[in-house]
């Protein structure tokens, strides 16, 4: 994780059904560290729980952070806590930002967002509209209630389009992604099934035109089962990585420590570099295209395609 950071929390609204935000700030009114579209922060609860939330804010506002949290009724006990014992001048840990899923330069955006996936896209129409870039936002939701943030986007006028479900079914990814423009870059972020098709929609575009973020690891085929050994080449040690433990779990049975939070390859903590061998890339944070030439990997999920491999630990 990165460093962590007492905060106060300045102000609590309810956003839509089983959205609540947080406006969190130092206490002494401080300056926070800079960030940008696409960025999110750990929050670390009193209850022991980490978990990773993307900046919804203004990112110029020097002196606060937004969050949105969606209740999750079946979750493992993040988002419960923030919605029932997080209150008013609280004060709650945070890691300060990272950016896995950040705005690259384009002549034209198209956003995709379903449910709480339209947090890390809220500061993304802010920047394209400070640039004047040209974009459009196709937002999907269960019903309009449970959409969040339907009140800001409303002053962006036609370029928004909310679609709730129970009105007006699925979004029409066909409509909007059937023509591949070569200058145009799609930001996606939302539940599995939504990223899934927007990829196969997506799949006559350039390589490079899609951005997605994940909530949950998507679920890859591991590209051999056998057992390898890993070179922690600055501790000086070796370690073997069998079938039935992770890369991480083994280098911490080896007595080297590695920061982590979520250990399913979706926030970017445990990214580490790679010097020798081929990784087995497994996480939901690398471009499809990058899989092959990075030089780091998640070592929460990501394996190894060859025998030995040689990490900056």
């Amino acid at each position: 994780m990165t460093d962590v950071e007492v905060l106060e929390v300045a102000a609590i609204r309810e956003r839509a059904e089983g959205v609540r935000e947080l406006t969190l700030a130092r206490p002494d009114g401080g300056r926070l560290p800079d960030w940008t579209p696409g960025s999110h922060i750990d929050l670390v609860l009193p209850n022991g729980l980490t978990r990773q939330y993307s900046l919804c804010g203004d990112r110029w506002d020097s002196r606060t952070y937004r969050v949105a949290v969606l209740r999750e009724p079946d979750g493992r006990g993040g988002s419960a806590y923030v919605h029932d014992v997080v209150g008013v001048g609280d004060r709650l840990g945070v890691g300060w930002p990272r950016n896995n899923f950040p705005l690259v330069p384009a002549t034209e955006y198209l956003f995709i967002a379903g449910g709480i996936g339209i947090t890390p896209v809220l500061p993304m129409i802010h920047q394209a509209e400070l640039l004047g870039i040209e974009w459009h936002l196709l937002y999907g939701g269960r019903r309009r209630a449970s959409m969040a943030f339907l009140d800001e986007l409303a002053t962006y006028g036609d370029r928004v389009h909310a679609v709730p479900q129970d009105e007006r079914g699925l979004l029409d990814l066909a409509a909007w992604l059937g023509e591949a423009k070569s200058a145009a870059r799609v930001y996606c972020c939302g539940p599995a099934p939504l990223l899934d098709a927007v990829e196969a929609a997506c799949a006559h575009w350039p390589a490079h035109a899609l951005h997605t973020e994940r909530f949950v690891a998507a679920e890859r085929t591991p590209a051999r089962d056998e057992a390898f050994e890993v070179e922690l080449r600055r501790s000086g040690k070796t370690i073997r990585v069998t079938p039935e433990i992770s890369v991480l779990e083994a280098i911490r049975n080896a007595g080297v420590d590695v920061l982590s939070s979520c250990e399913h390859g979706t926030c970017g903590t445990c990214e580490t570099v790679g010097l020798d061998g081929l990784p087995d890339h497994r996480d939901s944070l690398l471009a499809e295209h990058d899989r092959e030439t990075a030089d780091c990997m998640y070592v929460c999920v990501s394996r190894s395609r060859t025998d030995r491999l040689a990490l900056d630990l």
